[in-house]
């Protein structure tokens, strides 16, 4: 069972629409007992850092039990909200599952950062396997830095900026995988076919 976290920060629509794309109907739930009993559990996420950590405060609890075990998969801001803070809203903290800041995009260059761009694999991936070298579809202003090697793939704009990022059974992409084509729903099919 592929469970969504409705939050109220959520691309929900969009995600659900990628996993019915390939066969998959996910719950889409603000429900802590079967956010609980999720399987494989997604954070989607539009808006604000301050907004998003406030909304998210009552399955803060629930995300860390979920990923000690089982798949997650974080999208655009639900790659941000796993690091220890933001630029976007300074002195508010994330959910600290990472180690590391999200900052924003080099100022030389246009910002929001939207459109496809070139995905460059950094280490071997489960949810990328097959998919160096694609293209994927971006919107954002800002952009994780990681503090130790848990960045999977890369794109360029002024800078190599962080495009995904894995670790256990925690992944997550800046990328949004459902609006990406036939790509970014491969991303979500492997993302469903990592065992427990």
């Amino acid at each position: 069972m592929v469970t969504v976290i409705d939050y109220g920060s959520g691309n929900l629509k969009s995600i659900s629409n990628g996993f019915l794309k390939i066969g998959v109907k996910p719950k889409i739930t603000n429900n802590v007992e079967e956010i609980a009993d999720a399987k494989y559990l997604v954070l989607p996420g539009v808006g604000a850092f301050a907004s998003a950590m406030k909304n998210i405060e009552d399955f803060k609890d629930l995300i860390i039990e979920h990923i000690n075990n089982k798949p997650f998969l974080g999208v655009c801001l639900g790659l941000q909200l796993l690091f220890n803070y933001s630029d976007e809203n300074p002195g508010i903290k994330g959910l600290n599952i990472f180690k590391g800041k999200v900052k924003k995009l080099p100022e030389n260059e246009k910002i929001p950062h939207m459109g496809w761009n070139r995905l460059k694999l950094t280490k071997k991936s489960k949810i990328l396997d097959g998919l160096d070298g694609k293209y994927f579809y971006f919107i954002h202003s800002f952009h994780g830095v990681p503090e130790y090697d848990i960045i999977s793939s890369t794109v360029k704009y002024g800078i190599d900026i962080t495009a995904s990022v894995e670790e256990n059974n925690i992944f997550a992409t800046q990328f949004h995988p459902e609006k990406s084509g036939n790509f970014g729903l491969k991303v979500l099919k492997n993302f469903i076919s990592i065992k427990n």
